[in-house]
């Protein structure tokens, strides 16, 4: 039970790694507040957790909205008394969410947009919403999604930068939390089998991750076991991002 009495917020929890990671987390002991722009989804996901034995809320945020990212920490903290984890797991490739299949410079740039302002504004804005709190308290802990693709590069040029960018997000939230003891971390997977497709693409141990090899090291990074580790992205990506193929 490594998050007794620990306040988890966890973004895109409607689904996949954001899922597993709140269950997990609730297995464990911590209140889950989990968030997802699909109401209905989110909703379900939450009340799935509470049968099983967990505490949790499902909250309906759009990431790119900060008015719902702030009112959803307050209503963590008025339902659970802190906020001691952030997960912005909430993310994804642009031109698959909206089924685009043009090259870079010829998509809509309203889904360039949605790319820059899902996977890297929301994070810094929710980051932002729960420092205030976390500092407060004198402890938390805010892991961010990254990609192997923000490491190797890509040429889904919206996406591989916003997730390299999450990187840089990171070490500056570990040099700002750093003082009031908020730690900050980045997970940088490779392909993960949350997704068929997922299972074709090249890796050096020749597979994919399973979700739970990505959320295990997600959970050991939020953990007290970690409590000396901040401002470093830990790839888990198979080998995909060492040397040439």
């Amino acid at each position: 039970m490594r998050f007794q009495n620990r306040v988890a917020i966890i973004t895109g929890a409607a689904s996949g790694m954001g899922l597993l990671s709140a269950q997990q987390l609730a297995e464990e002991g911590a209140k889950v507040v989990l968030t997802d722009v699909n109401l209905e989804a989110v909703a379900a996901a939450a009340k799935g957790i509470c049968e099983a034995g967990g505490k949790a809320i499902g909250l309906q945020v759009d990431v790119r909205c900060y008015e719902q990212i702030k009112s959803c920490v307050d209503q963590a903290v008025e339902t659970y008394g802190s906020v001691d984890i952030l997960i912005n797991c909430a993310g994804g490739c642009s031109s698959r969410v909206h089924k685009r299949s043009e090259p870079f410079h010829e998509l809509p740039i309203e889904v360039v947009q949605w790319g820059m302002d899902v996977n890297f504004k929301g994070p810094i804005l929710f980051a932002h919403a729960v420092l205030g709190q976390m500092i407060e308290q004198k402890r938390g802990v805010i892991i961010n999604l990254g990609s192997v693709e923000g490491v190797t590069g890509t040429k889904a040029v919206d996406y591989g930068s916003s997730k390299a960018g999450m990187m840089g997000l990171t070490k500056c939230l570990a040099t700002y939390g750093a003082e009031h003891g908020v730690r900050s971390c980045c997970v940088s997977p490779g392909p993960v089998l949350t997704r068929p497709t997922m299972a074709g693409m090249w890796t050096r141990l020749g597979r994919a991750a399973e979700p739970k090899e990505v959320t295990g090291l997600i959970l050991y990074l939020c953990s007290d076991d970690a409590a000396f580790i901040t401002g470093s992205n830990h790839t888990i990506d198979g080998g995909r991002s060492v040397g040439v193929r």
